[in-house]
């Protein structure tokens, strides 16, 4: 016997790419209901308001991915590790939620803006601590350079990362670790203490 559509995660999954594409405002529940094959009507048997499946689609996207961090940080003491492991996990995030990364960016304001999500805000606070902290610990323990500031370096490992979602499809060939062990290369190499270059030998006249 076959099983039976989950409607809930279809519904989630449709909404979640209409809201990513055309923006929380211009999407209409009946949009969703068509994405997902039913009657509008029938959403509200699943979901008692638009914002409700807002809320489930965001609210799961950051437990995990703070979720991961914990996981990260329990794991891993050394910064060069903990930075690999941040980098993965915020990748598999991603993967594991395509739309939910595009909705936040495209849509913070109106999170921002909306009691309801102000947990929103908090998740945010919290990875950009994590982050901020592995870095600094880095730069204490003199694995990574200190001449260019944290606060300057993480929106542009963070903006990095949360935009692959726009053009990185993984195949069988190259997955998201992958990405993630690449991502990782580009970011250790700019954030580690350069080496300073031997000196050149000279012969003797």
């Amino acid at each position: 016997m076959a099983t039976p559509p989950d409607r809930r995660a279809i519904i989630l999954d449709k909404a979640a790419e209409l809201f990513a594409h055309k923006g929380i405002a211009a999407t209409t529940v009946r949009e969703i209901g068509d994405a997902a094959g039913i009657l509008s009507g029938s959403i509200y048997h699943h979901f008692d308001s638009k914002d409700t499946i807002i809320d489930a689609i965001v609210s799961s996207y950051f437990d995990d991915m703070l979720a991961g961090y914990a996981e990260v940080l329990r794991s891993e003491r050394e910064a060069t590790e903990r930075l690999r492991g941040l980098i993965r996990s915020s990748l598999r995030c991603a993967a594991d939620h395509p739309h939910a990364s595009e909705l936040y960016q495209r849509d913070r304001n109106h999170l921002r803006e909306t009691d309801r999500f102000a947990y929103v805000g908090e998740a945010v606070a919290s990875m950009r601590r994590t982050w901020l902290s592995v870095i600094e610990d880095g730069v204490s323990a003199g694995a990574f350079r200190g001449d260019i500031r944290p606060r300057v370096l993480y929106p542009i490992i963070r903006d990095g990362l949360w935009h692959t979602v726009e053009w990185f499809r993984p195949t069988a060939s190259y997955g998201t670790d992958d990405l993630a062990e690449d991502c990782f290369a580009l970011f250790h190499q700019a954030l580690a203490v350069p080496v300073p270059a031997a000196p050149v030998a000279h012969a003797a006249p």
